[in-house]
């Protein structure tokens, strides 16, 4: 690889950034003359490694690791969400804020790429530890978010309401109300409505474009979900909604199974009252395992990263990838599924859904003027299907995959912003 590894990182386990790095060397000769500029998507342009110390219910201290990663502003404030879970890393959050810095530019939005964790499992925290965790982390990271710097966003196990002690406590600290700090907030605080289901909506809309470019119809399509959190239920939910058949679903509880289909609501609910997938009334628990080999029209993987690889790649038998979550997929699984002829819908464009609603709750809050549902849905169809249209074209032109159209596009955008804006001083 043509890239000096920073000290931060392990050589001889750099992690989820290597997928990164990897994906923009393929891209590199696509870029022409923006080439030499390219060394500037390889390294973030600031990284914020923080103490999160608080008080827990027992009287004790206890210390947590937070991070802020901005990896690119040449097109715009940073934008990216903020996730809380035990396995976060440094090198994670690193290709996270460079999978946003190219989801932006791949569909177009005025944002570079950010992304921020805190290493802590938040089921064994209290409500009231949660919240003095958000609000430390956010005084901590205060010193480079704002609403023209760098505004977060939900992500793994945060949601509108650690979004609003967020908001709540950066204001505090300004003086004034900033509701643009952050998106994904309620919608009494400024939130948007349609932010909820969002990127699940995205990936429908992506996914759908795919199926019409292939022509598979969507009547009676077969779906399976990986990952049922808010966008794999809300990706299952519309896709159910327009006729699909969701046959196989999976989270962390458990894998449920239905060739006749299942009811993506049902299937929610029945998590809600049980705490697990297992036992749905109408469906098969399958091992985890064989998640895999269910056959089917469309495949969705909306957990976490890494997901599918060359040891799963063979055995997935589906027309359509449609990537929830992001970097699901790793490029030696990307080549397998390729040669196959399975049509994957790159992350960077099939998620952008949550990042551009947030985009139109950042207006909106600027402006103090809301948009109806109606409104967002329509805005969020035509800016998905447009990006999508534009990455089918360059797919086409160059005999390329999806996901390095996506990439061409994307890095073009952004290298031709640093090669005008030059170098400062």
């Amino acid at each position: 690889m043509n890239f000096e590894i920073p000290s931060y990182l392990d050589k001889n386990n750099i992690g989820p950034f290597e997928i990164y790095l990897e994906q923009v060397e393929r891209v590199t000769p696509y870029l022409g003359k923006l080439a030499y500029w390219v060394e500037t998507l390889k390294r973030p342009k600031r990284i914020l490694v923080v103490d999160v110390p608080i008080h827990l219910d027992d009287g004790s201290v206890a210390h947590f690791e937070g991070y802020r990663v901005q990896h690119n502003t040449s097109r715009g404030p940073a934008k990216g969400g903020i996730r809380y879970h035990q396995d976060v890393t440094l090198s994670e959050v690193m290709a996270l804020s460079a999978w946003m810095t190219i989801k932006n530019a791949v569909v177009g939005l005025p944002y570079g790429g950010g992304k921020g964790g805190i290493r802590v499992d938040p089921r064994k925290l209290s409500m009231g530890e949660l919240e003095r965790l958000t609000r430390r982390y956010t005084t901590e990271i205060g010193i480079i978010i704002g609403p023209d710097r760098d505004i977060p966003a939900p992500d793994v196990n945060t949601n509108p309401q650690v979004m609003a002690w967020m908001m709540d406590t950066y204001s505090m600290n300004e003086g004034k109300t900033a509701t643009g700090v952050v998106t994904g907030k309620p919608i009494a605080l400024g939130g948007s409505l349609g932010r909820n289901d969002a990127t699940g909506r995205g990936v429908f809309v992506a996914g759908a474009r795919a199926m019409q470019k292939l022509g598979i119809p969507l009547e009676g399509a077969r779906v399976t979900v990986q990952g049922f959190g808010n966008v794999g239920n809300a990706a299952a939910r519309i896709f159910h909604d327009h006729g699909a058949k969701v046959v196989a679903i999976q989270d962390i509880t458990g894998t449920i199974y239905s060739e006749a289909g299942i009811n993506p609501y049902d299937a929610l609910n029945h998590l809600k009252e049980h705490s697990t997938l297992k036992g749905m009334p109408g469906t098969e628990t399958i091992d985890p395992s064989s998640f895999w080999d269910v056959e089917c029209e469309v495949l969705i993987p909306a957990a976490l990263e890494k997901q599918i690889t060359e040891e799963n790649a063979n055995r997935i038998k589906t027309r359509v990838i449609v990537e929830g979550a992001n970097g699901p997929t790793i490029p030696v699984a990307d080549d397998i599924l390729s040669d196959k002829g399975v049509l994957i819908v790159p992350d960077v464009l099939a998620n952008a859904g949550g990042v551009t609603v947030s985009y139109f709750e950042w207006v909106q809050d600027f402006s103090s003027y809301f948009w109806t549902e109606d409104e967002i849905n329509a805005r969020l169809d035509r800016i998905m299907r447009e990006a999508f249209d534009s990455l089918w074209d360059v797919k086409e032109r160059h005999n390329v995959t999806l996901r390095t159209a996506a990439y061409i596009v994307a890095c073009a955008r952004v290298l031709e912003a640093r090669a005008l804006r030059g170098l400062y001083p």
